[in-house]
């Protein structure tokens, strides 16, 4: 590279750079930073993020030395808005570690914050070492007032729990959350561990903790009393009350920029920690920073004056925000190095004219491969990033299929990159997969492999006093708590539940298996059931006998289907390869075993009926086109059968664009086609010109006929009506069927049902998609103002949901008003239909900017461009329907912001503003598989098996309705269904005592986990866990955990009882076959077997003798076998 020698120590130097792009920007500093030695920092600065970051990607690329993107902040200034600010723990990290860095890229809004210093970190951290001696209650009030969040479960940044002897911490700067172990005062262990596991990972000899947040407390509040008793004279007395008692409690509730300036007065811009004459600066577009500068302060000037009416905001504003003179001081006292994307001379310009990409994008696929050999072939150097290893190899086979076998010059790297660059004066090419195939890998703020979504229905996930439950043989009561109880002189744990008539049973903790929550499908209460009376098992009875008749009747269709013969599709590969690389995402595992399993039934002679089920976002469709790709390639037609016109024309626009490349037709029978269309689709189809028809159940209509129809793909079959579904009856017998669904199955059904359906699970979320940005704020104009306007200006769509269809007009008049650029309408349930299509149809067209709609977009919408969606009056909705409506945005490659509006943040109560935090914290794509999130849901298992079951749900609760479905099927397939739990009734405490785990809701959570463990390998990891979590094990812990394991191993060898009886020991043998074993190992050490009793089925025996009865027992069953 051509570099001229400038003496930098003069400060008005320029350097001009023309003809260039971010990405290469990053190749020019790296390849140049080594001729300005005497500058330690250099700060990139560009007009938006996603050029800052392809900055960074490029220099990482090229450099060894430390580059980092300074993430802005989310919201606008002074916002009254509450959301948690994913980027704090990245700033305080790159803050505190700047010393060591070398080069920081910065947009607008993250250039004119100013922030916390780094000198201002250096006096505020805690350092200790493995081994010291610390006092730990100074060391939580210290935490707190650097405002770090005392919870149950570490699971983000800024948060910690204390648990006996460990303290667990997540700090800013580290990869992931820190457990202290301590022996009294000291320090014995410091150890990373995994936030999903809670397991140790590896251990630390030190630890430094910086502040978790901006804004935190000095320890001498003195000042700050006293600064808010100054405001006297301009505030209310209402308002200093409010800002004294935040101080009290070391808590502000409102947005930390109302207070950062009246806290810490050491602020300054990122830049300012680095002097003056050891910085420099690179500035692309100084012209376009200059102007959104511009932009943003007119937007502060509305926004502060209002914020200081409202008594919110206590300083001038340019205490937090640099204005644009301040900026351009900044810039002059520093080396610079200005850049500009168009080519043009002017003095000591340096031109570049870096080229594009530009591929062909109706033959992208063939076009990208040739543009990749064409530059190898012509000697470039080029460097690809790449998503995931999956793509390389398909790559490089692409380029060998194409007769290219020199790759020497082709560098593959991973990572995300937006926009590339050709150089050819030099011969480099840096582009990625992204930008040659539009295909993305992981996403660059969520790196690491995709985590399987658990699986949620779990007993007890949110059991609380006041929930409902069912018992196995007493019915519905209503949980009240955990409560201490001493039964024969010894304390235990015990749920209390109440039944009809105040009656109560108290169920010790080690019988957590015999009860449920209820959860039924009617809003309404349920009755309890009446301790003693039979009337529950009835119920109970009739439930089983009805799910015996349904699942006889599933079986035997399903033998019937095993027995039919079908047609084998021949498999192409190369073209399937090909067609596979313009998937624009990495295919998760589970996406992976479904295609393999879905393209196994295909091309077999097998008949195929298989059901694909997965969430709402976890990628169905792409698993079919693989399915209607191969079908339709082979020369078979293809019919995509959805029960909404909707839904129709979003798969018809996918599936042209991604099958007619490859010269398959694709085609579409709807309502909002014309009689003249329709009639002409159905004659190309019965003449074979059309491969793949998508419609509803317009395709099921007689004058519809296929040339040669070999695969029917049914989204939503228990949505169609039972006149449709006999049509699909017909069709099942004659070619192969793939059912898509998107209601969750409980993983304790999945092995039964794979009995009765070929079953294709997706449970695993795609990696790559970005979280949902979730932002809880009164109704704030400029707010909504500002979102719509930044959705607009990245050519996005917005939906505006109201709870009512009253209010809907004025609401849109409001908007018209507010936003005149954009181009609104109004969508509501009862709407005439056509108008409603209509509407929706123009959305989905892209003619319509913000649809102000009822929560009937909840479902059935996947709009990519759609990425802000604000819910009006939030507080009138429950958890449920925010979840589905969030969901309806951030489906594409953006992130989606979803915006929860409510009158005034302080009428929200104090347990609504806690659940509202934990919506905005769990973002997880998957979480829709959650039990309580949706009646769909609960619904699931029923609707797959077409089975009308809402009223046996009500009788026995959802969860037991599962259990005894899947004892149904088990036992008609002809399995043994063994269902009873063995008995320990021994005169010991065994519970996890309060001292040891202080939250009674996670020692239910550790309860129900017990319940659960199946073999002796999880009960180790269990125990494991405790010990990790909470320090050594106190006896009626130790106690407990050993009752688990004799459950274990009284299970495997048909045990019934064990229990104390005086001063004498009985164990209850299920089974007389084991007989003979146990009295051959009954003369152990300690108890003496005196006599044994048999009948015909049980035997019972006795013994005597001194010590511990559990730990004997524990030894009879290891002599027994392994």
């Amino acid at each position: 590279m051509e570099l001229k020698n400038l003496k930098i120590d003069n400060r008005k130097v320029k350097r001009l750079l023309s003809g260039v792009n971010p990405s290469f920007l990053g190749y020019y500093l790296a390849r140049a930073i080594k001729e300005y030695p005497s500058l330690s920092h250099f700060f990139a600065l560009f007009p938006d993020e996603e050029k800052a970051k392809d900055f960074v990607e490029s220099f990482r690329l090229f450099s060894q030395e430390k580059a980092y993107f300074y993430p802005p902040h989310d919201l606008p200034p002074f916002s009254e808005s509450i959301t948690l600010d994913e980027g704090e723990k990245e700033r305080l990290r790159i803050i505190w570690e700047l010393p060591k860095s070398k080069v920081i890229s910065l947009e607008i809004k993250g250039l004119l914050r100013r922030t916390l210093s780094n000198d201002t970190l250096k006096r505020s951290y805690l350092y200790f070492i493995r081994g010291e001696k610390i006092n730990r209650d100074s060391l939580l009030e210290d935490l707190v007032l650097l405002g770090y969040e005392r919870v149950g479960i570490v699971r983000a940044p800024g948060e910690f729990t204390v648990k006996g002897a460990v303290i667990d911490i997540f700090t800013p700067q580290e990869p992931y959350p820190i457990r202290i172990e301590f022996f009294g005062d000291e320090v014995v262990n410091l150890k990373y561990f995994d936030i999903e596991s809670q397991k140790s990972i590896s251990y630390l000899e030190e630890l430094i903790i910086l502040p978790a947040r901006e804004l935190y407390f000095p320890k001498d509040t003195g000042a700050l009393y006293r600064k808010i008793l100054s405001l006297k004279d301009r505030i209310s007395e209402r308002r200093i009350s409010e800002l004294i008692q935040s101080v009290e409690n070391k808590v502000f509730f409102e947005n930390p920029e109302f207070f950062l300036p009246f806290v810490h007065t050491d602020l300054r811009l990122l830049p300012e920690n680095v002097p003056a004459n050891k910085r420099g600066f690179l500035l692309f577009e100084k012209e376009a920073i200059y102007k959104k500068i511009e932009h943003f302060w007119d937007k502060l000037y509305l926004i502060s004056k209002r914020a200081k009416e409202r008594e919110r905001l206590l300083y001038e504003e340019t205490l937090l925000y640099a204005t644009l003179e301040e900026v351009e001081e900044l810039l002059a006292q520093s080396f610079s190095i200005e850049a500009y994307s168009l080519p043009f001379q002017r003095g000591d310009t340096q031109i570049f004219d870096v080229k594009l990409l530009e591929i062909d994008r109706k033959s992208r696929l063939e076009g990208a491969f040739s543009f990749l050999k064409e530059h190898l072939l012509e000697g470039y150097q080029v460097y690809l990033i790449l998503g995931d290893e999956k793509n390389k190899i398909a790559i490089l086979e692409g380029l060998t299929r194409r007769g290219l076998t020199d790759l020497e010059n082709l560098k593959v790297y991973f990572g995300q990159l937006a926009e590339g660059f050709i150089y050819p004066r030099e011969k480099i090419l840096l582009t990625s997969d992204w930008e040659l195939f539009g295909k993305r890998g992981v996403s660059r703020e969520e790196k690491g492999g995709a985590k399987r979504a658990k699986n949620y229905f779990r007993r007890f996930e949110d059991l609380k006093p006041g929930d409902y439950v069912v018992h196995k043989q007493h019915g519905i009561g209503r949980f009240q708590g955990l409560v201490s109880l001493k039964v024969d002189g010894f304390e235990g744990e015990f749920l209390q539940i109440e039944y009809a008539g105040g009656d109560k049973l108290y169920l010790p903790v080690t019988r957590l298996n015999e009860i449920y929550p209820y959860v039924g499908l009617e809003e309404r209460e349920p009755t309890l059931d009446k301790l003693g009376k039979k009337t529950f098992l009835q119920r109970r009875k009739e439930v089983e006998k009805r799910l015996a008749e349904v699942v006889e009747e599933i079986l035997r269709l399903y033998a019937e289907r095993k027995a039919l013969k079908s047609y084998a599709i021949p498999f192409p590969a190369l073209a399937y390869s090909e067609f596979a690389q313009t998937f624009p995402f990495e295919e998760t595992p589970d996406q992976i075993t479904a295609i393999e399993e879905i393209l196994e039934d295909l091309t077999s002679t097998k008949a195929m009926e298989r059901l694909l089920v997965g969430d709402v976002g976890f990628g169905k469709t792409e698993v079919a086109l693989r399915a209607i790709f191969v079908t339709a390639y082979s020369g078979k037609q293809v019919a995509v059968l959805t029960p909404t016109t909707l839904l129709a024309e979003q798969h018809y626009r996918n599936f042209r664009e991604r099958l007619e490349p490859f010269n398959i037709r694709v085609g579409i029978l709807s309502r909002l086609r014309s009689p003249r269309e329709q009639k002409e689709t159905i004659k190309a189809l019965s003449q074979g010109e059309i491969k793949v028809i998508v419609g509803t159940h317009r395709l099921l209509s007689k004058d519809v006929h296929f040339k040669d129809l070999g695969l029917l793909v049914i989204d939503e079959e228990h949505r169609f009506g039972v006149r449709h579904k006999e049509k699909l009856k017909q069709f099942k017998k004659t070619v192969k069927v793939l059912s898509l669904s998107a209601t969750p199955i409980p993983r304790s059904l999945q092995l039964s049902l794979l009995g009765i359906f070929d079953l294709s699970l997706l449970e695993t979320p795609p990696p790559g998609r970005k979280t949902i940005k979730t932002v809880l704020s009164p109704f704030d104009p400029l707010l909504i103002k500002s979102a719509i306007e930044e959705e607009l200006s990245r050519k996005g769509q917005i939906y505006f949901v109201h709870p009512r269809i009253q209010g809907l007009g004025s609401l849109a008049q409001f908007l018209k008003k507010l936003v005149p650029q954009a181009r609104i309408e109004i969508l509501h349930g009862q709407m005439e239909e056509e108008l409603l299509e209509k509407t929706i149809y123009q959305f989905l067209n892209g003619e319509l900017d913000i649809l102000v709609c009822t929560p009937i977009i909840g479902s059935g919408i996947d709009i990519p461009k759609a990425n802000t969606i604000f819910i009006n009056r939030a507080d009138l909705f429950g958890l449920a329907d925010i979840y589905q409506l969030r969901g309806r945005v951030g489906r594409g490659v953006e992130r989606g912001y979803c915006y929860l509006l409510v009158p005034d943040l302080k009428t929200v109560t104090e347990g609504a503003q806690k659940r509202l935090k934990a919506l905005m914290q769990f973002v997880e794509l998957g979480s829709g598989f959650k039990l309580s999130l949706s009646d769909l849901k609960i619904r699931g298992a029923g609707e797959l098996l077409g089975i009308n079951q809402s009223g046996h749900i009500n009788k026995v609760g959802y969860e037991l309705y599962l259990e005894l479905l899947e004892n149904t099927i088990r036992s008609l397939k002809g399995e043994v269904i063994e269902d009873w739990e063995p008995e320990v009734n021994l005169k010991i405490p065994a519970y996890l005592p309060a001292t040891y785990v202080p939250e009674t809701e996670e020692r239910l959570s550790l309860y129900r986990e017990l319940v659960l463990i199946n073999s002796l390998e999880e009960l180790e990891d269990f125990t494991a866990l405790l010990r990790d979590k909470y320090g050594p094990l106190p006896k009626e812990a130790e106690n407990l955990l050993k009752i688990y394991k004799l459950k274990l191993y009284m299970k495997r060898f048909h045990l019934l009882s064990i229990e104390e009886k005086g001063k004498i020991w009985q164990i209850v043998l299920k089974d007389l076959h084991i007989l003979p074993a146990f009295r051959k190992v009954s003369r152990l050490e300690g108890f003496q077997l005196f006599k044994v009793v048999e009948d015909k089925e049980k035997a019972y025996l006795y013994f005597r003798g001194t010590g511990s009865f559990l730990d004997f027992s524990l030894r009879l069953c290891q002599h027994l076998g392994p």
